[in-house]
């Protein structure tokens, strides 16, 4: 009896000085959210981890995901441990998505990519040159990845996406024991939330001072490029997109594409629409609102008048064709093919931005040359 009296107070004692601790540690914010445009993901630092959110991985989606990254000798509270947890920074990683390498290369971090699917598509002359070095595995692709050379690999953290809560690729692959966090860059609906998604990777790598660095210099080049596009007298009608099995598809009035050409002091002809994605529209459709069209900006199939006519004969009719005035993003590819706007520019809206307004307002941006695009030869 005297000793079970002696225990009971120290285990009392524990146990408060436990709850105490985890109530510090969580209460420790050392810094705030520095997420602006970004709808899908937040970022809470605390001394020793940070937390980040992802809220909206795909449409509609119906939960948030939390994951707990960890300093070296990061102690985090007991109620967090049952969310994933990863060590920061990361050593290895494995992305499944083109769009998620040019963030791995502006900080520097892309020689620890160990795995991707579908090499081919891959455009970065950097990576490229790891995936010729044999530095950089084939994973087949994102419906059905490699589980056995992933658990060759054990990266530290496979960034993957879906595109609804169907997702049993990744499931199975957690249930290996492998690390899956959900990036939803390709959901957000404004050119600089696209952007930011720097700020998640930054944070993986505990590079979060260089990722918001970078941002910001693509934030005040894109503003100031804003800026620029409105002292444009003219505000030319825009036709995008073009013809793929059998419709026609381009940027819904709502989607970042949109909103691009809206910034870039343009009249997108489809503004008034809604939707996150394409549209898909009959030829009949399009031609009857377009065919008087100042530009036409395609979908990136065509470099070459040729090419289209030879793909549908009826695109000439368009006025922005029989003046010349079409232009594509098809001419820059990757040494094997795959087209660099597709994985450049969702992390640069700056430089697409620019580009469009030397296209339509010539003369406001004397002596630059566009990056992405090209008139059609």
């Amino acid at each position: 009896m005297p000793t079970f009296r002696f225990i009971l107070p120290l285990l009392f004692l524990f146990i408060f000085v436990q709850c105490k601790q985890e109530t510090k540690a969580q209460s420790e914010i050392t810094t705030t959210n520095t997420v602006k445009y970004a709808k899908g993901f937040s970022i809470e630092n605390y001394s020793n981890y940070s937390i980040v959110t992802v809220k909206n991985p795909w449409p509609k989606a119906s939960k948030s995901y939390q994951y707990i990254l960890k300093n070296k000798n990061g102690i985090i509270p007991d109620s967090l441990k049952n969310n994933i947890v990863i060590n920061i920074p990361v050593q290895s990683i494995v992305v499944t998505s083109t769009t998620h390498i040019p963030s791995l290369e502006m900080l520097n971090e892309e020689k620890t990519l160990v795995g991707f699917p579908n090499l081919a598509y891959v455009s970065s002359e950097k990576v490229r040159a790891l995936i010729d070095a044999k530095k950089i595995k084939e994973l087949g692709n994102n419906q059905s990845l490699n589980t056995e050379v992933l658990i060759d690999l054990q990266p530290n953290v496979i960034i993957g996406y879906g595109l609804d809560n169907n997702n049993p690729t990744l499931d199975n692959l957690e249930k290996s024991g492998l690390k899956v966090l959900l990036n939803g860059d390709w959901n957000e609906q404004t050119p600089l939330g696209k952007a930011e998604w720097i700020k998640f990777f930054g944070a993986l790598y505990d590079k979060q001072e260089q990722a918001n660095e970078i941002f910001s210099k693509i934030e005040n080049e894109y503003l100031k490029t804003i800026e620029i596009a409105k002292k444009a007298i003219a505000k030319p009608t825009i036709l995008a997109g073009d013809i793929f099995e059998g419709k026609w598809y381009l940027p819904s009035g709502t989607s970042w594409g949109s909103l691009i050409l809206k910034e870039a002091n343009s009249n997108y002809l489809w503004k008034e629409t809604t939707g996150t994605g394409s549209l898909s529209l009959s030829f009949e459709t399009v031609f009857e609102k377009a065919k008087e069209a100042d530009f036409w900006i395609t979908s990136g199939q065509f470099s070459k008048f040729k090419e289209m006519t030879d793909a549908n004969p009826h695109y000439e009719q368009f006025k922005a064709f029989q003046n010349k005035n079409v232009y594509s993003f098809a001419g820059r590819k990757g040494k094997t093919g795959g087209v660099l706007y597709y994985e450049l520019a969702p992390n640069r809206p700056d430089i697409v931005l620019k580009d469009l307004v030397k296209i339509l307002h010539p003369e406001l941006l004397a002596g630059y040359k566009p990056f992405f695009f090209e008139k059609l030869k």
